[in-house]
């Protein structure tokens, strides 16, 4: 996240205790809903990735928490967050070089306990614990990682189990910054280390990465990787004139070795890049390919060529931060939407949205309109999450009212993998103390990420026709195999559906059906 883009540059409640209700169960395959006023399917789609950016970086509050409150702060957050029907968490569980869980790489980070190295009481694994609470809330997390940040020159004190203590010499200052050297194979190796250690262990839906690969220019500054430049690239054939390309081809590479060794661990986990808004202005570009812009650019000065790594298919979702206003007189947010929109090389696309500058122009509406009625977009993500735990400018109320009035499945990455799940089966209904549960059984195997991971339950009322494409029909959505009934409706007939859903998001095509009649 670059705030710098400033300048331009159910737990449904208890059902329905009457003890003269009746239960008809027929078996055809199926699931429920509550009746609610629908509105038109283009402004509320049944799947869109509805994500926030959670930011740990130089964030003074994690620090002065215990355990028990960090854990209480963020199960309200993630409840408010749950409320306002947003189905992923992007956490930044690396900012520099460290980390917000337990590694034997990477040091405790000091933006976590205050004290780099230092372990949290009891050595409390925040990720886990985060990754707990989300999939509970049928929410996905996504690691962030900050790939070249290691430090900030005279805040940081690194800890004597941080990289930079074996190996100074692969490490550059830059502008107030430590980073590792881009130009050296070691660190692109170690880099994937950490990856490989966090998908192996820990369920991650993602591994996420934002702006920052060759660090943002500073003018008449040069990145000092001279002599990473000498030992590698004059090697390799490039010359003074070619040091971009060099620069761009070490990015390419870590972004290349990165979606191997992701691929290689768990194929479902998916890689995600968050680039700079603005890939290169068309006056940069010799046959006019760039937007109608004037900014910093991803690939001239970020050395960070995301359509090469699209049309490689090295990453999975793309969110560009476009976080300028509709109308900004030098890189307009409706031109870049459009823009990427145009180039999504057959990936999923989600725009990133700054929250602040959005409610303070007045343009949530419009903008959500841009992203919506665009072919190729599939989801948005808002920064930063504070923003909508604060409802600035009524951010959230917007979204639970209007567009995220219904509960929304993350788009299928079916290029992935795209056989549907099996249909769960023995649908049936049960009374409890409780209230009205639907249970069933369904094939889920953890090992196999192509079996049911969730479902989804609809519902309809008495002869109203099953539309499973409608998002006013989902009552919920569920890790569980069981699913306990709302109390919107206390007497009449319902047809419930529950589907199966897979990692990579295929839902089953019919789902199991049951009718149930209710009798006061």
């Amino acid at each position: 996240m670059n705030p710098k883009q400033n300048k331009t540059k159910a737990h449904p409640a208890a059902w329905l205790r009457n003890p003269f209700f009746i239960v008809c169960l027929y078996l055809l395959a199926g699931c429920s809903a509550a009746r609610l006023p629908l509105i038109q399917s283009e402004t509320t789609p049944k799947r869109e990735f509805r994500g926030v950016w959670i930011q740990t970086a130089y964030q003074e509050e994690y620090k002065t928490m215990t355990p028990a409150e960090m854990q209480e702060d963020f199960i309200r957050k993630l409840d408010f967050l749950q409320t306002c029907r947003f189905n992923a968490v992007l956490f930044q569980v690396r900012p520099e070089a460290d980390a917000f869980y337990k590694s034997e790489l990477e040091p405790w980070s000091r933006f976590f306990t205050g004290r780099q190295g230092k372990a949290p009481e009891g050595e409390f694994d925040l990720m886990q614990f985060l990754i707990d609470e989300c999939h509970k809330r049928n929410i996905e997390f996504h690691a962030w990682l900050n790939p070249y940040r290691a430090g900030t020159v005279n805040a940081t004190v690194f800890a004597d189990s941080h990289i930079i203590r074996t190996y100074p010499g692969r490490f550059v200052k830059y502008n107030n910054q430590v980073l590792f050297d881009p130009g050296q194979p070691q660190n692109r190796r170690f880099i994937c280390r950490v990856v490989e250690d966090i998908v192996s262990r820990y369920d991650v839906d993602g591994i996420h990465m934002d702006d920052y690969f060759y660090p943002y220019p500073v003018s008449g500054v040069p990145f000092p990787d001279e002599a990473s430049f000498q030992l590698y690239g004059l090697r390799q054939g490039y010359t003074e004139a070619t040091r971009g390309d060099w620069r761009r081809g070490n990015v390419n590479q870590l972004i290349e070795e990165i979606s191997h060794t992701i691929r290689k661990t768990k194929p479902w986990v998916r890689f995600g890049i968050s680039p700079f808004g603005i890939y290169r202005n068309k006056k940069n570009t010799p046959d006019g390919s760039g937007s109608d812009t004037n900014g910093l650019q991803n690939y001239d000065d970020l050395y960070a060529d995301i359509l090469y790594w699209l049309q490689q298919g090295w990453i999975d979702y793309n969110i560009p931060q476009i976080y300028w206003e509709i109308g900004h007189s030098s890189a307009n947010y409706s031109t870049l939407i459009q823009w990427w929109n145009e180039r999504s090389c057959g990936r999923h696309l989600y725009i990133g949205q700054d929250v602040a500058r959005t409610m303070k122009a007045h343009q949530l509406t419009d903008k959500m309109q841009y992203q919506r009625q665009s072919t190729h977009i599939d989801g948005h993500c808002f920064w930063p999450a504070n923003e909508i735990f604060r409802n600035n400018g009524g951010v959230a109320d917007s979204l639970v009212r209007h567009y995220h009035r219904y509960a929304a499945l993350l788009p299928a990455y079916a290029y992935l993998q795209n056989r549907l799940p099996n249909e769960v089966k023995d649908l049936q209904v049960k009374q409890t103390p409780e209230g009205i549960w639907l249970h069933w059984n369904a094939d889920r195997y953890s090992e196999n990420a192509q079996s049911a991971h969730y479902f989804v339950v609809y519902g309809f009322e008495k002869n109203e026709k099953i539309d499973l494409n409608n998002p006013a029909h989902i009552v919920g959505i569920t890790g569980n195999t069981s699913y306990l009934l709302s109390d919107k409706e206390k007497r009449g007939a319902f047809r419930y559906v529950v589907t199966a859903v897979d990692r990579f998001h295929n839902e089953s095509k019919k789902g199991e059906r049951i009718k149930i009649k209710f009798k006061r």
